[in-house]
């Protein structure tokens, strides 16, 4: 489906949720550990927190990408929240809830809206999530 790869990265995880993770092209490692909820220590990060954090970096840089090919300034307080839950499906196996909140303080709501469902359509992690995960992005509430 893709017409070129531009960058290309590989992770390598051992111990399963009570291991570790390293990249190829990078000296990161991350101690990996189960959630409390699931029974763990907490004392590590897990895959769905590496998962949300990739989402929500991706997403912000997608909305940018739309943003400035519309000509349009993206607040620098910009930021995304992404939410992932993990749990069992009704026809077996286990699944995950993401939900995506995006800030763009100052900003009409309107136009916000239109640059985050533009994002979607464009970023990555949605492209790779369509179709098998239910999520709608939604422009943060002002208080």
């Amino acid at each position: 489906m893709l017409e070129k790869i531009l960058y290309q990265t590989a992770a390598t995880a051992t111990g399963g949720r009570d291991g570790a993770a390293s990249f190829a092209d990078s000296d990161a490692t991350f101690a990996l550990a189960a959630p409390k909820a699931l029974g763990g220590n907490g004392e590590g990060v897990n895959p769905e927190q590496l998962f949300a954090a990739g989402y929500a970096a991706c997403f912000l840089s997608a909305l940018k990408h739309v943003a400035a090919a519309q000509k349009i300034d993206v607040p620098a307080e910009a930021n995304t929240e992404v939410s992932v839950g993990l749990g069992p499906r009704s026809d077996g196996g286990f699944g995950l809830k993401v939900d995506i909140s995006v800030d763009l303080p100052g900003m009409a709501a309107e136009q916000a809206e239109t640059l985050i469902a533009t994002a979607h359509q464009v970023c990555p992690y949605s492209n790779a999530t369509r179709g098998n995960l239910d999520i709608t992005p939604r422009l943060k509430a002002v208080a």
